[in-house]
């Protein structure tokens, strides 16, 4: 069953860049770490994050890591230093101080593994920093899969899905809590002031929506796309001004070695 995209559009990702980057500022900001020596982005994406991070450790040495080449080709141009690799099965070869995730890891199944995993990959007093998007109950999410299993693309939609559902955050506490010195987690709810036509497809376009449409024949990517459009404008429909508003629901993780 295919759950990721088979590569990512920067350009369409980037269409909300603001949007995208302000919940990492803030998982940076609360990053409390004296004086870390490496630090890496893991799923860092077109490397977005990745500024922020050099500037709130410029002593360390900041990397990011993601598994599709067109995404880091955008970190590098900015003079990072990116490593091609898959972030399911990803470890350094020695212990870091700091692993940073901002909405990557939710793609990959099997978190009670996965976070665990992590933590061993930190030094002692290292932090792992994670934040992942909690919308799997939003009608942005749900009505994928209702769209992709009710039109004439259903048997090309038939096995595949978007990100899996991510654990309840006190799920998340019970997983780490025994295995860490500190653990912090909180729920942010970001409110997004979207323009343009259909904005919220849009969104999804960079992200949530890929496997769907990597998987469609070209020539029925637009019958889909305004078939998921039409379902979505109920709920999310233009306020007086034009604007369409997209509360986003995310989750934060700091749990410190």
């Amino acid at each position: 069953m295919r759950t990721t995209p088979s590569d990512w559009d920067p350009r369409q990702y980037l269409r909300f860049a603001d949007e995208r980057l302000r919940p990492a500022v803030d998982l940076a900001v609360r990053i409390d770490h004296a004086c870390p020596k490496r630090v890496i982005d893991l799923g860092c994406g077109t490397g977005s994050a990745l500024p922020v991070l050099a500037a709130r450790f410029p002593d360390a040495e900041v990397v990011g890591v993601d598994s599709s080449p067109a995404m880091l080709e955008k970190a590098r141009t900015a003079g990072f230093l990116a490593q091609l690799a898959d972030i399911a099965t990803w470890s350094p070869l020695e212990p870091v101080d700091v692993i940073f995730s901002n909405a990557a890891l939710q793609w990959l199944p099997g978190h009670s593994a996965l976070f665990p995993r992590l933590l061993t990959c930190l030094a002692s007093g290292g932090i792992l920093a994670v934040q992942m998007p909690a919308m799997h109950n939003e009608p942005v999410r749900v009505l994928q899969s209702v769209v992709a299993s009710s039109g004439p693309w259903s048997q090309q939609l038939s096995n595949v899905r978007s990100a899996p559902p991510i654990l309840e955050p006190a799920a998340y506490y019970d997983l780490l809590s025994d295995r860490v010195a500190a653990i912090e987690i909180w729920v942010t709810q970001y409110l997004h002031v979207l323009r343009g036509k259909d904005p919220v497809v849009q969104w999804a376009m960079g992200t949530s929506l890929r496997p769907y449409l990597d998987a469609l024949r070209p020539g029925d990517r637009p019958e889909f796309i305004a078939a998921y459009s039409k379902a979505l404008r109920p709920h999310y429909p233009p306020r007086a001004d034009g604007t369409v508003l997209l509360a986003f629901r995310r989750l934060f993780i700091l749990a410190r070695k």
